[in-house]
This record gives C-alpha cells, sequence and structure tokens, in this order.
C-alpha cells in the first residue's frame, strides 16, 4: 500500500493549494496560550563565498507553534534570496491549470465506477463525509481525487496552510524584500501527479480513502517529528511505503530531488546566501537532497540548535 497521506505532503507542496472544492470550512481552533517550541531540522552547503541553507517544511500546521526563530531564522534572515517549491499564481490561473490537468477527459467512465468495487462504499463515504454529493469527485482523475480527499479533512483537525512554513516564509521574504521564486512551477507540480499512469493513480487513491479514519494520528505523528528535529523518523513516515510504488516514488520524490540537488551545485557557482525551504520528506531518507548532493560530491551539514 502507498502511504499517500505522508506521500502527498513529503512530495508536494501544491497538494495544500489546490483550489479545495471539497474542503471543510470548520473553524480552526484559536491558538493556546503558550506556543509550543520547535525546532525543526537545518542543514548548510557552503563554500568560501556561498551559504545555502536546507529548510525542511509541513505544508499546514496548528496554530501556536514557534518555530520561526532561533538558528532558522537567523539563517532566513542572513540570506539575500529564497526559494520555496512553488510560489503559487494567481487562483483563476491555478484553476485553469487544475482543469486542464485534473479533470478527466469526456467519455471517462465515473470515478465511482473506476475504482475496485470493494473500495466503492468507502470512497463514497469519503466523500459524503465531506458534505458533498457521492457523484461530486466523479469527473476528477484519481490523482486530483486523492488529494482533494487528502486535503479536505484537515481544517477539521485544526491545521491551516496560513500557518504553515510557506505562508510565513513568504510573508517574511516580502517584508524583507528578499528575492522569492520556486524550485518549480504549478505547471510542473500538476503535472507531476497527471503523469503517473492510471494504475499508480487508482492505487493513490485507493491508498488515501484506505488511511482517511487514521489521519489524524499520521498527521501528529509528523508534525511532532518534525518539531522534533527527527528526520530518520519523518522519513520512516513519509517516504518507506513509497517502495510499495517505484513509479509514485520515482515521479514525485527522487527525481524531483536529483534536480533540486543539481539546482544547489550549480548555484554553488555563484557567491551570496540562499535560504532553501521544501517538504521535510524530501530533506529525509536515502534519496534525500542532501544524499543526492553527496552523489555529486556537495557535502550538506546539519546545524546544531
Amino acid at each position: 500500500m502507498i502511504k499517500t497521506i505522508g506521500a502527498a505532503f513529503s512530495a508536494l507542496s501544491l497538494a495544500l493549494a489546490l483550489p479545495a472544492c471539497a474542503q471543510s470550512q470548520s473553524e480552526a481552533p484559536a491558538a493556546p496560550a503558550t506556543a509550543q517550541d520547535a525546532d525543526p531540522a537545518l542543514w548548510v552547503v557552503k563554500d568560501k563565498d556561498t551559504t545555502i541553507y536546507l529548510f525542511g517544511t509541513i505544508h499546514v500546521l496548528k496554530p501556536g507553534m514557534s518555530w520561526f526563530d532561533e538558528a532558522v531564522k537567523k539563517a532566513f534572515d542572513a540570506s539575500g534570496e529564497v526559494k520555496l517549491e512553488l510560489v503559487m499564481p494567481d487562483p483563476a490561473a491555478m484553476q485553469s491549470l487544475v482543469v486542464a490537468t485534473g479533470v478527466a477527459p469526456k467519455g471517462t467512465p465515473p470515478l465511482t465506477e473506476r475504482i475496485p468495487a470493494d473500495k466503492r462504499a468507502a470512497f463514497t463515504k469519503a466523500v459524503t463525509d465531506l458534505g458533498l454529493p457521492a457523484n461530486a469527485l466523479d469527473q476528477y482523475k484519481p490523482w486530483l481525487a486523492a488529494t482533494q480527499l487528502s486535503i479536505a479533512p484537515l481544517s477539521k483537525l485544526g491545521y491551516d496552510s496560513e500557518n504553515g512554513p510557506e505562508q510565513v516564509i513568504t510573508a517574511a521574504a516580502r517584508k524583507q524584500g528578499k528575492s522569492l521564486t520556486g524550485l518549480e512551477t504549478a505547471a510542473q507540480q500538476l503535472g507531476y501527479f497527471n503523469s503517473l499512469s492510471d494504475k499508480a493513480q487508482l492505487e493513490f487513491l485507493t491508498s488515501t480513502v484506505d488511511e482517511l479514519p487514521t489521519m489524524a494520528k499520521t498527521m501528529g505523528d509528523m508534525v511532532d517529528d518534525w518539531a522534533r528535529g527527527n528526520p530518520d523518523a519523518l522519513a520512516k513516515e513519509m517516504n518507506d511505503s513509497l517502495k510499495d510504488s517505484p513509479e509514485v516514488a520515482e515521479k514525485l520524490l527522487v527525481n524531483r530531488n536529483k534536480n533540486w540537488a543539481a539546482w544547489v551545485k550549480q548555484r554553488m557557482t555563484k557567491p551570496g546566501t540562499v535560504f532553501i525551504a521544501v517538504g521535510a520528506g524530501h530533506l529525509a531518507g536515502p534519496d534525500s537532497v542532501q544524499a543526492q548532493l553527496a552523489r555529486l560530491g556537495v557535502k550538506s551539514t546539519r546545524i546544531a540548535y
């Protein structure tokens, strides 16, 4: 089974920014009076005139977690350039891209009829539990339905992308007038999902449905591992199950890590300081960005704080 909730969060920041037609509008709980201290992992690559920080994110968080401080804030403040996985386009452009890539071609059987018969009741329940008609996702490709079902329950659990590191870092970069760009475009990120075979997409969807009952624990464990700066545990939670689908692992994780490592190596030829923030799953495990950098002869060092 592909552990799709972990895979989606390790693979794609875009998943949390998709127009969530299935998204719940329930209110998130109020922030606690005392913020929870978090010390997520941070790495650095440097030579005599170039410094590049690598920071792993969790794309949604509950209110009241203090992480943008200490070494993370110091590294950010020292950087003149900020790179995220993606800088979101405007909502209209995003909607057009989603329709172009995520809606099934005319004549495609309804999604409810395409998933395995023994999963249909659970799929229908997952959709109707969101307050939607049972056929609301029938015209979606399986990957888009899977991401919607992964995203929609999060607000009920108190998670919000507004509390996520990408939003905080984006606001801080713009306030300080830093260069802010993406390692990828929205079209590229949607394309990674869309290029999955139909078989892989359906596996992605059915595994998502299977995992929904344990989403609260899965998310809680991932956030706890992230906050404690435990990338090995985070890699196990997010990425280990990708071994069950080499196609998904290659397209959503490994190839992208290779691309980003190549970008870092090339950027090291120019002086300056760069702060890179990508999903924490990309900075953990045997195929991480750091591992890819090592294969290119570039050393990364974790910053102790």
